[in-house]
């Protein structure tokens, strides 16, 4: 039995830009309740989990202007239309830290942020890293990307979550579903 869904009764796109949608939709909840909604449109991301070994992991460090701040994170990008989301975690790894993966391993999924965003993250752990070769595909950072790429000991990544040095919620999620995953 699938549950009940919103009744969308009009939507309208405010802003269209690079990246994201913004709706305004006026719907009836499930519940009955009829309300306006603002929504953030994504078209889907993948988090990439480097492992050049089995207790390390590779993080970026880059400015994020909305939060004002550089941060340590878990590389990541935004799917293009119609890419598949392991295809688009392993053009991100060779983007973002230079590295191709021999091994890619599905590991999780999520929502974000869904009380405003539809954006859904694909969570890749990679391992078996090399730099490109022939055949592979030439990657580049994009025009706003300015990134410091570093190999942390696993241990030390999760303390980093701990102490709040590490303040990205994909990449504390990815790295806390580690710990139930096999090595």
């Amino acid at each position: 039995m699938h549950a009940p869904k919103a009744e969308v009764k009009s939507k309208q796109a405010i802003y269209t830009g690079r990246i994201i949608t913004v709706e305004v939709a006026d719907v009836r909840l499930p519940h009955g309740a009829t309300t306006r909604m603002e929504v953030v449109r994504h078209p889907g991301s993948c988090v990439i989990v480097p492992m050049p070994d089995r207790e390390h992991v590779i993080l970026v460090r880059q400015y994020r202007f909305p939060v004002d701040r550089f941060l340590w994170e878990l590389p990541a990008g935004t799917l293009k239309p119609g890419e598949d989301p392991e295809a688009g975690a392993v053009r991100e790894c060779a983007e973002e830290i230079g590295l191709v993966p021999t091994v890619v391993e599905p590991i999780g999924k999520f929502f974000p942020s869904p009380g405003y965003c539809d954006e859904f993250m694909m969570l890749f752990r990679m391992s078996g890293l090399r730099p490109p070769g022939p055949g592979d595909p030439v990657a580049h950072q994009d025009e706003d990307e300015h990134i410091e790429v570093r190999t942390f000991p696993l241990d030390e990544a999760r303390a980093m979550v701990t102490s709040g040095e590490i303040a990205d919620m994909k990449t504390a999620m990815a790295l806390a579903m580690l710990s139930g995953l096999p090595r």
